[in-house]
């Protein structure tokens, strides 16, 4: 049976958070995913935290290796766990990125949906979370930053090309330390996500249904 490949992103550093912990995070999941599931390819990157280079770095990636599912992780001030991200909206707010730059759009695409749906298994991610009993949480707000633009525009391309990625974001605290969660946990949580999404392919395997898109 031929293995899936999987892609993990991270970002760099931005104004206000000089170690962004979610590069360290997909660093680690993907050494352990790699150990535990050995007939699937992950792959792991760190995006730069610009408005341009971010969105266009994400979708080259996809383009490339036509991964059978994306997970983009990022930090965010109010968060507490695991925060699964349900869509991506067409907006971009006014915060300079790390080159000190501004949006030259409120919008991401001209014209383009004003929400897209991640198409992640969010459910039974959750589910399979809780039942681990890591923290979760699902968000239909993924902001106006960069974590929403790089979301936003792998759903649009995705759908663009009618491939049949499963695209999603998840958000974790800025810092990885009790008691919201820990550095170790929050590896074990990404592993958990991975887990579902292979079980989920599986399952539309075996009923001879792809995935669906956005």
């Amino acid at each position: 049976m031929s293995g899936h490949s999987i892609l993990l992103t991270g970002f760099g550093p931005f104004p206000g958070v000089t170690v962004n912990a979610s590069a360290r995070l997909v660093a680690a999941a993907v050494e352990a995913a790699r150990a535990q599931h050995r007939y699937h390819s992950f792959f792991g990157a760190v995006l730069p935290t610009e408005w341009g280079a971010a969105p266009r770095s994400a979708v080259d990636l996809i383009a490339r290796i036509k991964p059978s599912v994306v997970l983009h992780f990022g930090v965010a001030h109010d968060c507490i766990g695991l925060r699964l991200e349900t869509q991506a909206t067409n907006t971009c707010g006014i915060a300079v990125d790390a080159s000190g730059l501004k949006p030259l759009s409120p919008s991401l695409v001209q014209a383009g949906a004003d929400t897209i749906a991640v198409t992640l298994p969010i459910h039974q991610i959750a589910r399979s979370l809780a039942s681990r009993a890591l923290p979760v949480s699902l968000s239909n707000d993924a902001g106006a930053y960069l974590c929403n633009a790089v979301l936003y525009r792998s759903l649009e391309y995705v759908h663009s090309v009618s491939m049949p990625t499963r695209v999603g974001f998840i958000h974790i605290p800025t810092k990885l330390q009790r008691p919201a969660l820990t550095f170790d946990t929050a590896v074990a949580g990404t592993l958990e996500i991975i887990a579902a999404c292979l079980e989920d392919h599986r399952l539309h395997r075996s009923s001879g249904q792809p995935p669906p898109l956005a």
